[in-house]
């Protein structure tokens, strides 16, 4: 038997890198699916940031077999990949986004079988890919993620702004109880504080000139010492 033809080879080496890098990947069995219903096929699972390959199966299993993936089982009739990568924005693939556009391409098109796959090296099943499906998809659970931190810190900005209101709200309330004693009943708590400051500044103005009036006699006394 003489060595692989080097183009055979070379889809091999393809097949082994694309399970490599890929998140995710996903084996259907298409028989019977024409040429449009695969290009719509193709379409929906490259939203998701899937690529969908069809390559013979002597040649996946031996790409798969040069991975450790033991996915023989899988390889019977006419199969096609589903490759989970990048997006063609180049934004993240979505593995769950991309088993959701095959289980409803298979609702509306029975000739699409989905047999199983492989994530993170682990094998799933048909039913493993159709549970994924029902999964949110990334950029769903992205939103959750991101409300859950916007609700505490919401909270905490309401709590920050209502401090300032409430410190308020007491300092008037302490106004109040302090001009109740003091105060005529009929003034008004801007009356009574208004009163307080005009009593604060005279006190402050009498200190003031008691002060000036013992500067004025050090002085005397320096000058009669010099004398």
């Amino acid at each position: 038997m003489g060595d692989p033809r080097p183009d055979k080879v070379a889809v091999v080496d393809e097949v082994r890198e694309k399970f490599e890098s890929a998140d995710g990947a996903m084996l259907t069995e298409y028989r019977g699916l024409n040429v449009p219903a695969l290009a719509a096929l193709r379409t929906a699972l490259r939203e998701a940031g899937g690529e969908y390959k069809i390559y013979k199966n002597t040649l996946v299993r031996l790409a798969a077999r040069e991975c450790g993936l033991e996915i023989d089982d899988l390889l019977t009739g006419p199969t096609a990949i589903a490759f989970v990568g990048e997006r063609s924005d180049g934004s993240p693939g979505d593995v769950a986004a991309v088993a959701k556009a095959l289980k409803e391409f298979a609702k509306a098109n029975d000739a699409l079988v989905i047999k199983g796959g492989v994530l993170d090296d682990k094998l799933l099943s048909a039913d493993d890919l159709k549970a994924l499906a029902e999964l949110p998809s990334r950029d769903v659970l992205l939103a959750q993620l991101a409300g859950a931190f916007q609700a505490p810190m919401a909270k905490l900005a309401g709590l920050l702004s209502a401090l300032p209101r409430d410190f308020a709200y007491g300092l008037q309330a302490l106004i109040e109880k302090g001009g109740a004693g003091d105060a005529p009943a009929t003034d008004t708590p801007s009356e009574a504080t208004a009163e307080a400051a005009a009593e604060t500044s005279d006190n402050a103005g009498d200190a003031g000139d008691d002060a000036a009036a013992g500067d004025t006699a050090g002085d005397d006394d320096t000058t009669t010492e010099e004398e």
